[in-house]
């Protein structure tokens, strides 16, 4: 939020965000916006834009939303406004990195229904909360993982790129014609390890360069 502005007494440039689920019929952006035009007006504030989405399952892009955030960029307005912080974003990681950008460019994000407000001495506690939980939620999906690869191994399953054997007899014929492990990698895409153990795995025992 624009300190200068609240000094000044000028009103705040305001974005509307609501975004709404497409396979909802029930849902209406308008509804959103009806709360979100009515909190501004009680505030005094000025709308800058509003920018509306209908989510998709199968289609994650958010193009008002990208839009709304270029121009928090450029600072063309002070608050981001939305009725809920799920709004904003589906996951605590992705949240994170909006508010962290919001942040860099001076830009506040208000939750009506929730009382968040990011410039707020609560709003900062519920920033630090957030990397927290994103930090928590980083090392489980790692110990998860490690947990998984460890199990996996003691069931004796492979592990790493699934097979291809298409690629297996490319690299097998490039072998067959003279060229180095380091050669071929250059050309498949792989090191000159994953070359060598494909080969291994394929059978394959001819020179060791």
């Amino acid at each position: 939020m624009s300190d200068k502005r609240k000094k000044w007494g000028v009103p705040m440039r305001v974005a509307l965000y609501p975004r709404v689920s497409r396979s909802d019929k029930d849902q209406n952006p308008e509804n959103q916006l009806i709360k979100l035009r009515e909190f501004v007006i009680r505030k005094g504030w000025t709308i800058y834009g509003e920018y509306v989405d209908f989510a998709s399952g199968a289609a994650p892009s958010r193009p008002a939303f990208d839009r709304m955030m270029a121009e928090a960029r450029g600072r063309h307005f002070d608050i981001i406004l939305v009725v809920r912080i799920d709004r904003m974003a589906r996951s605590v990681n992705q949240l994170l990195n909006i508010l962290e950008k919001l942040n860099n460019y001076g830009v506040s994000l208000i939750c009506t229904d929730q009382d968040i407000d990011t410039n707020s001495p609560t709003g900062k506690l519920l920033f630090t909360i957030l990397g927290a939980v994103a930090e928590l939620e980083l090392e489980l999906i790692r110990e998860r993982t490690k947990d998984g690869l460890a199990r996996a191994k003691a069931q004796g399953k492979r592990l790493g790129r699934p097979p291809n054997p298409a690629l297996t007899e490319q690299i097998t014929r490039m072998r067959e014609e003279g060229l180095s492990y380091r050669e071929i990698g250059l050309q498949v895409g792989l090191s000159h390890q994953a070359v060598k153990k494909r080969l291994v795995r394929a059978g394959y025992k001819k020179g060791s360069s």
